[in-house]
């Protein structure tokens, strides 16, 4: 019948292969950092072990594979299958059988990150982690070089990036008044959680340039996204806004994937021909000699089926973005499907950053030589030129970065103390630089340092790229033998 006709959209072969492989792609670094990092942080002997909080933990609130058993060994096990399968769709073949398969090799990376991410705690936090496992759901059902894009499924990606954008744009407006008068980029670069290369070129800028940088946000996140759903080429030229701002924001920052999931996303709105346009080595005509493709009947009953479900669960986070109390990063079913976005609904003036130092000598006070730990992504060194890390997660950077804005009191930080003083291997990998190369130190503390980036006069002076200042102890020295800090 014709009107089934409607249901295929042959003009979005491009943006079916940019999404397919591009999720893929951002799967592939979200189970690399996992493998790297999972262990340390929160394995069997990590800062928050996960054997320990499945003692209190309720499957029926959050599956995970690990309900009834965890290790290392299989959480290495879980985070090589992901990359195996990562791998293979970022190689486009699964996409080269029936539609079942890419769709089952993508809900099969949507369990096992999300088994990964539901005993992850503080650590897997973050509201990147639920788009990429909302992403990677929606993604599932886009079919195979088989069949046409369907089109439902390419609509309810634009509603993610919709969700995504317009959610961060609200939370801004309805946040600190330093997005109402424009001056929230004065600081936000220089505040940022883990600055990249060129985020003090970007934070020194004139101030008129940063207003025009939250004006073009507000365009960006406000109104372009309604046009996601516009005729083309408004769709595609609304896609390409959207991408170009996100470009900017990897260029002048560091946040994990959560920016390149945008941009992979958006081009859900990007048609073949508009595409062709913009770049004509690009093919019209993707499949030439694969006849007339269809959606067979059961794969469009099964993502007509999934088309319905996903526009049920809508209703909670619609709900939320026109609510006065708009929730920042939250979802409302324990699948991680069709959730809330935004962030940084406030920005911070001042940069606090917590530098962690130990010494050999038995004796903390007078003179004893204090040695600093380096981060790879966190400030720390005034003169190192910050690194870029994005998509990369460093998760331990992150962390680091809220407690000045929380409390430097928290469980997994005394245990990171304690496994500094204890030189532990996997923990110090997740270090730049061990000052005591391998050596258990006697004693640790922590201090807070007020940063702010050198001008363009105090670095040609210093050939300093940062200015702290020391506020105050935040933790005394403490050590394995007995504590004149705070323990707990």
């Amino acid at each position: 019948m014709d009107w089934v006709s409607w249901f295929d959209a042959p003009d979005y072969e491009f943006a079916r292969q940019v999404l397919q492989r591009g999720i893929a792609v951002l799967y592939f670094v979200a189970f690399l950092s996992s493998l790297n990092q999972f262990p340390a942080l929160l394995g069997e002997h990590g800062l928050l072990p996960v054997p320990r909080y499945l003692e209190g933990f309720s499957v029926r609130r959050r599956p995970t594979l690990f309900r009834w058993r965890y290790s290392d060994r299989l959480l290495r096990w879980v985070c090589a299958a992901g990359l195996v399968i990562s791998a293979l769709l970022m190689a486009g073949l699964p996409q080269l059988g029936p539609p079942w398969v890419p769709m089952l090799a993508f809900l099969a990376l949507w369990l096992l990150y999300m088994s990964i991410v539901n005993v992850g705690q503080t650590f897997y936090g973050f509201g990147w982690e639920m788009l990429i496992l909302e992403a990677g759901f929606t993604v599932a059902f886009l079919g195979s070089d088989q069949t046409e894009p369907p089109r439902t499924i390419l609509i309810l990606v634009a509603w993610l990036v919709f969700r995504l954008e317009f959610g961060a744009g609200m939370i801004k407006i309805r946040g600190g008044r330093e997005w109402r008068d424009l001056t929230a980029l004065y600081y936000h670069h220089e505040t940022q959680p883990m600055p990249g290369p060129l985020s003090r070129q970007a934070h020194l800028l004139p101030k008129p340039f940063h207003r025009l940088e939250v004006l073009g946000n507000h365009f960006a996140q406000l109104i372009v996204p309604f046009f996601l759903f516009a005729p083309q080429p408004l769709a595609s030229i609304a896609a390409g806004i959207i991408i170009f701002t996100q470009l900017w924001l990897v260029a002048s920052g560091n946040f994990a994937w959560l920016n390149w999931i945008a941009i992979v996303l958006a081009f859900a709105a990007v048609s073949d021909s508009v595409a062709h346009a913009v770049f004509p080595f690009l093919p019209l005509d993707w499949h030439p000699d694969a006849g007339t493709r269809g959606n067979p009947p059961y794969w469009l009953a099964l993502t007509l089926a999934v088309t319905i479900l996903l526009v049920v669960l809508s209703y909670w986070p619609l709900r939320n973005l026109i609510s006065k109390g708009q929730l920042m990063n939250a979802s409302f079913n324990r699948w991680q499907l069709v959730n809330t976005y935004g962030a940084f609904g406030t920005v911070t003036r001042q940069r606090i950053e917590i530098v962690v130092e130990g010494t050999l000598d038995a004796d903390p006070d007078g003179a004893a030589a204090w040695r600093e730990y380096g981060f790879k992504g966190k400030p720390g060194d005034v003169r190192r030129l910050p690194r870029q890390w994005a998509p990369y997660h460093l998760r331990l950077d992150w962390l680091m970065w809220f407690l000045p804005l929380r409390t430097v009191h928290e469980e997994w930080f005394y245990a990171f103390l304690g496994k500094l003083l204890e030189a532990d291997p996997r923990t110090l990998r997740l270090l730049r630089e061990d000052p005591f190369d391998g050596e258990p130190p006697r004693w640790v503390r922590v201090n807070s340092y007020l940063y702010r980036f050198a001008t363009r006069s105090e670095f040609r002076e210093s050939r300093e790229r940062w200015v702290r200042t020391l506020l105050y102890e935040a933790i005394p020295p403490v050590s394995l033998r007995g504590s004149r800090g705070r323990r707990r």
